[in-house]
C-alpha cells in the first residue's frame, strides 16, 4: 500500500456533502496516497442507505472511492486494537471501538489520520492526526 493518509468518516461525509475545505485538502493530498478504513466505509454506507436519494449518493461514494485504498482489518489490526484498548482501560480512558479500530489501522500502516473529531482519537498512543478544525 502506498497511502500516507487515512481519511476518517467525517472527512468522507464532508467531501460527499461538497464541503469546500475538505474537498480541497483531499485533492492536495491525493498524490500522496489516501486510505479509507473498511469501518469508515460501513459508517458512510449507513448514511447513504438511509438518505433521501440512496442511489445518487452511492454513485457519489463510488466516485470518491476511486481515489482511495480501502484498508481492511487483519490479524495485526486486531492485535493492536486489543493492546491499545487494554492500555486505555488501565488508564481509565475510553475510545469508542470503531474509532479505536480506525485509529490503530492508521498507526499500523504508518498513516496520518485526517479527522476533525480530534477528541475521539487523541488518547490513541502514537497516532498522527491532521484536522481542519485546529
Amino acid at each position: 500500500m502506498n497511502a500516507r493518509y487515512l481519511v476518517d468518516t467525517d472527512w468522507a461525509i464532508n467531501h460527499l456533502n461538497g464541503q469546500t475545505r475538505t474537498r480541497q485538502r483531499l485533492e492536495e493530498l491525493a498524490g500522496s496516497g489516501l486510505g479509507f478504513s473498511i469501518i469508515s466505509l460501513a459508517e458512510v454506507y449507513e448514511g447513504i442507505l438511509y438518505s433521501r436519494d440512496p442511489e445518487k449518493n452511492e454513485r457519489g461514494l463510488q466516485d470518491f472511492l476511486q481515489d482511495l485504498t480501502v484498508i481492511g482489518i487483519d490479524e495485526e489490526t486486531s492485535r493492536l486494537f486489543g493492546k491499545e484498548r487494554g492500555r486505555l482501560r488501565a488508564e481509565g480512558k475510553r475510545v469508542a471501538d470503531f474509532d479505536l479500530i480506525i485509529g490503530v489501522t492508521a498507526r499500523q500502516h504508518d498513516l496520518t489520520l485526517l479527522t476533525n473529531n480530534h477528541r475521539h482519537f487523541e488518547d490513541i498512543e502514537g497516532l498522527r492526526i491532521e484536522s481542519l478544525s485546529d
